[in-house]
């Protein structure tokens, strides 16, 4: 399962890429340095409220959107483990939480 900063940066990253903008077009919009953004991109930094604010002001996209689209992914990843663990049988989940 993807962590929470995987999946905010795989949508700020198809919105920035949706929209034909580079790294250096959101660094400039956001006032946020463009390694920084490439980062939170990769899900190796996880972005502040405030930035996240920022980054999807630069995306021109409402904040709201932004998360409901990170919960549209997560909801997805979750009912694909569900799925996953309703095929195992008992002895095989007491054996993956060990």
């Amino acid at each position: 399962m993807s962590t929470m900063r995987q999946l905010v940066g795989e949508v700020l990253r198809a919105r920035r890429i949706a929209q034909g903008l580079t790294l250096r077009d959101v660094s400039g919009k956001a006032r946020v340095s463009l390694g920084y953004i490439s980062e939170v991109e990769r899900g190796q930094k996880e972005p502040s409220s405030e930035l996240l604010a920022a980054l999807a002001q630069a995306l021109d996209v409402p904040l709201s959107k932004v998360l409901m689209d990170v919960s549209a992914l997560l909801a997805i990843e979750e009912s694909t483990d569900l799925a996953s663990v309703a095929t195992l049988r008992p002895d095989e989940i007491e054996a993956s939480a060990a």
